[in-house]
């Protein structure tokens, strides 16, 4: 449930998709610029990068896992304890991250004129942290169809492929594309089905992905400030449920929310990914840095 909605009709002659997309279009400058002011809010240090991965430098010793091969053992240490360990060097390669940010209907929803869509904070985000990302010299794409590539212009084919918006209520994270071994970040509010979401986080985990799943709420969605007689109405307008007593519905829906918290949280674990959340009323900052950590350190 993405709350209480207004349907609002198109204009006459053009449908209200169409007069979307042409709104989001001529957003998308802009969104540019904040997206640009947003990442350059933050100072990030060299010290951050540091990881795992092809290069001359020693980094750490790890115990050996299945898929190391027998070159990458360091004998030397392994002599010294009960089991082999692999000498790991500090990252120095270019990553692919892949990012998916939701564009259902359900992340249209804003509670308040005065706090932006969920999309647009996703967007926001995805697009500040590609920014982050590309110029610390990562390759970046957007899932299902922007393969990850490094440098200044795949910014500008980022924007393009934004606003796409789907028809279906709840957006479906599609990994078909995910690179092995490489790292992902998924931005949603994960309110509908939890099923392809749970096979989409298996599939990435099979071919060794790791990233951060962020749940984006309005925080209507959070506090439930309904009583009386209120019209609950899907983004679409497919779902819609009436009651007199809203009120009476509020234990049951936090309770369900904090469960369905808890299982992404459980899932994220599972796959060696990060949890995270944020509500469209605080500040993007906070945030950006958290999901640039999170890929620096995955789990």
């Amino acid at each position: 449930m993405a709350g209480v909605t207004d349907q609002a009709d198109g204009q006459m002659g053009r449908s209200p998709r169409r007069a979307e997309a042409e709104a989001l279009s001529l957003g998308l400058p802009a969104l540019l610029a904040e997206a640009e002011h947003l990442a350059a809010t933050l100072i990030l240090g060299e010290h951050g990068r540091r990881r795992a991965g092809a290069g001359n430098e020693f980094w750490q010793y790890r115990p050996a896992t299945a898929g190391d091969g027998v070159r990458s053992i360091d004998w030397r240490r392994s002599a010294r304890s009960d089991q082999p360990y692999v000498r790991e060097r500090e990252w120095q390669a270019a990553q692919s991250v892949s990012l998916w940010l939701d564009e259902a209907q359900s992340m249209g929803f804003s509670g308040s004129i005065a706090r932006p869509a969920k999309a647009d904070r996703v967007r926001l985000l995805g697009l500040a942290l590609a920014i982050l990302l590309l110029r610390g010299g990562e390759r970046v794409g957007l899932l299902p169809d922007l393969p990850p590539r490094s440098g200044r212009n795949q910014i500008a084919g980022l924007v393009a492929a934004l606003g796409r918006t789907a028809s279906a209520d709840y957006g479906v994270p599609d990994v078909a594309a995910l690179a092995p071994r490489s790292r992902a970040v998924f931005l949603s509010d994960f309110l509908g089905d939890m099923a392809p979401v749970e096979r989409a986080l298996a599939m990435a985990a099979d071919r060794g992905v790791r990233g951060v799943l962020m749940q984006v709420l309005d925080p209507v969605e959070e506090l439930f400030p309904y009583a009386g007689r209120t019209i609950f109405e899907s983004m679409s307008g497919a779902l819609s449920h009436e009651t007199r007593k809203a009120g009476d519905l509020r234990r049951k829906y936090l309770d369900r929310l904090a469960e369905r918290k808890a299982h992404l949280a459980d899932l994220a674990r599972a796959a060696g990914w990060h949890f995270g959340g944020h509500h469209t009323g605080d500040s993007a900052q906070s945030t950006l840095l958290w999901l640039y950590r999170a890929m620096e350190h995955p789990r």
